[in-house]
């Protein structure tokens, strides 16, 4: 905390065809200390009362979003452009000008507000806690407030909403991770540190609360109460790059500490899925609406890049019309009628229509279930041969594959398994398994490895013969699907009421380490996250194994030279074939509905 709390609230009646708050304070009743937060609300009488939509992040209130990133502001429907419009929240101008108040909060140790920066944690949790029930209390507000953001600004909403503030109607996570170990920081307990140290460096840090010089570098304004030392900002602060290198497990207390019951969810919930979020938010949309408590619940998927379908004219309507109806009452397409509306609504990726195009992906065409997973669906064994097939009959005869277990950052060593060219029209959409059986071999000289790293992909060959790539979360080429699993993680828990014979549940304790010896083999489950494809008459899966990241991994490396070290993993990696050893990849299939 600084050694003087000024009072800078600023309120603008005239400038903007809203009213504009700057630097409201939100005294926190969790801990000592304060959020500042914007408040953009219509110029209504002072007798009308509106409902609120509050985000809460690190990324700061007071960045314009033509500064933050400007191609993507470039890019995104002018609709949802003003002044005050803000990276991954909604735009101000557009909500207040449809009846709502928007508030924007500074994360706790970041922007405006001070107190120690520990994004994602227990206590930053709380303290949005207070900001949601500050706006049900305001004299402007109807005391109905709703969530809506993307990414962070979704992944935060999950926990909060497990606490159920007062005031809490509705929330929109719209592709924001749910699960902080399994979907962020360590897929298949292998930690995904390229994302973490770029997101950090660029996004969070530089936003420190007290951080000098961001004025001048146009990154918002500097602090109010002035900076703060260099050894003052480090005392504030929990570091992210270096948190998820030193704690490995889930009963490690940082991670415990970010844990929560999603069943204590209860307020309406739009989950929004994009089948491109493959190494980050995807798996967080799915189980979340799967498992939240909530009586009304429904799950939408997407395509397209992470940024801009969020303000989408279609996207923003069904934004719109399930707001109003929890937070004015304004229902008219059956939100809140139990069972008027199915509760999967899903694009369907069918054909070749290139990627980071939104034009070319409304091709797509959408389909709604009453469910999910979707209930016809027949889950059917793909085998692995030898021979690098993929076919739906066992192979017959002993024999083994070998890669290399680490290859390089740039060229990682790879296994690929084809099936067959589909004879006819086939749907695949659901959670993906991979049943292998692996081993590791010691090199000549050297250390003796204590692990292995699985990498594995799931990739789409068009009738053409050419692989179709899809758009991933900052518009780069990216295949249908990838999962991951350190084998001496490989213990589950088949007891556990989240485990599915379509998705095997990890507890990733520090108790469930098993060992990895050179010469055993070891039978593994791989969790591979939920996808969505046609495959067209003609058209190929494959199925990739590999030493590390390969094609479609982007920014989402994970290399880091510690958790990966060469001490535990260089030798070689098999996968054996035999009358003991049937290896495969379970598919959804879905059949047409009847």
């Amino acid at each position: 905390m600084p050694n003087k709390t000024l009072d800078l609230h600023k309120v603008d009646k005239d400038s903007f065809p809203y009213i504009y708050e700057e630097n409201a304070t939100v005294q926190l009743k969790s801990s000592e200390g304060l959020v500042r937060v914007n408040v953009y609300r219509p110029k209504t009488s002072d007798s009308t009362k509106v409902p609120v939509l509050v985000t809460y992040g690190p990324y700061g209130k007071d960045i314009p979003y033509s500064l933050f990133h400007p191609k993507s502001y470039e890019e995104v429907n002018p609709k949802h452009k003003s002044e005050h419009s803000a990276w991954e929240t909604p735009d101000p101008k557009f909500w207040t000008s449809h009846g709502y108040a928007v508030v924007r909060a500074d994360e706790r140790g970041l922007g405006q507000s001070p107190g120690v920066l520990d994004t994602m944690s227990r206590g930053t949790s709380e303290a949005f806690f207070d900001v949601v029930e500050w706006c049900a209390e305001q004299a402007w507000s109807t005391g109905k407030v709703g969530l809506l953001g993307i990414s962070y600004y979704a992944g935060s909403q999950w926990r909060v909403a497990a606490r159920n503030p007062k005031g809490l109607a509705a929330m929109v996570p719209w592709e924001g991770m749910s699960d902080y170990y399994r979907d962020r920081c360590r897929h298949g307990g292998i930690l995904s540190n390229q994302f973490i140290k770029f997101w950090w460096n660029r996004q969070v840090i530089t936003n420190q609360y007290g951080r000098p010089g961001r004025s001048a570098s146009n990154w918002g304004p500097d602090t109010i109460e002035g900076d703060l030392s260099e050894e003052e900002r480090k005392a504030n602060l929990q570091d992210q790059t270096q948190d998820n290198v030193v704690n490995r497990f889930r009963d490690d207390a940082y991670y415990a500490s970010k844990e929560y019951d999603m069943g204590d969810i209860k307020v309406p919930l739009l989950s929004v899925a994009n089948w491109g979020g493959i190494l980050l938010h995807l798996r967080g949309n799915i189980e979340g609406f799967t498992h939240a408590g909530s009586e009304f619940k429904y799950l939408r998927c997407i395509t397209g890049r992470h940024d801009l379908p969020f303000y989408y004219d279609e996207e923003v309507e069904v934004q719109k019309s399930f707001l109003d109806a929890f937070l004015k009452g304004e229902d008219t397409l059956g939100w809140s009628q139990k069972g008027k509306l199915p509760m999967v609504d899903m694009v369907l990726r069918k054909g070749d229509v290139g990627f980071n195009d939104a034009d070319a992906e409304k091709q797509y065409p959408r389909r709604t279930e009453s469910e999910w997973p979707i209930a016809r669906t027949q889950y059917k064994n793909y085998y692995l041969t030898p021979k690098n097939e993929l076919v739906t009959e066992p192979p017959v005869g002993k024999a083994k594959l070998g890669y290399r277990a680490l290859g390089t950052v740039e060229k990682p060593e790879l296994i690929q398994f084809t099936t067959p060219a589909f004879t006819e029209e086939t749907e695949i959409t659901g959670h993906v398994t991979a049943h292998l059986n692996v081993s590791l071999t010691q090199d000549t000289t050297g250390p003796t490895p204590t692990d292995i790293d699985l990498f594995v992909t799931l990739r789409h060959i068009s009738p053409a013969g050419t692989e179709v790539f899809y758009t991933g979360t900052a518009g780069d080429p990216v295949p249908l699907v990838k999962g991951w699993l350190r084998v001496s993680m490989r213990k589950t828990n088949p007891e556990h009421y989240k485990h599915r014979p379509y998705l095997p549940w990890r507890e990733y304790l520090s108790t469930d380490v098993l060992p990895v010896l050179p010469g055993e083999i070891y039978l593994v489950d791989i969790e591979i996250w939920p996808t969505n494809v046609v495959v067209e008459k003609g058209g190929k899966i494959v199925f990739e194994v590999s030493s590390g990241d390969t094609q479609g991994s982007g920014i989402f490396g994970h290399h880091d030279a510690t958790d990966r070290s060469p001490d535990k993993l260089r030798g070689t990696n098999h996968i054996h074939f035999g009358d003991k050893f049937s290896n495969y990849v379970t598919l959804p299939i879905v059949p047409p509905k009847a």
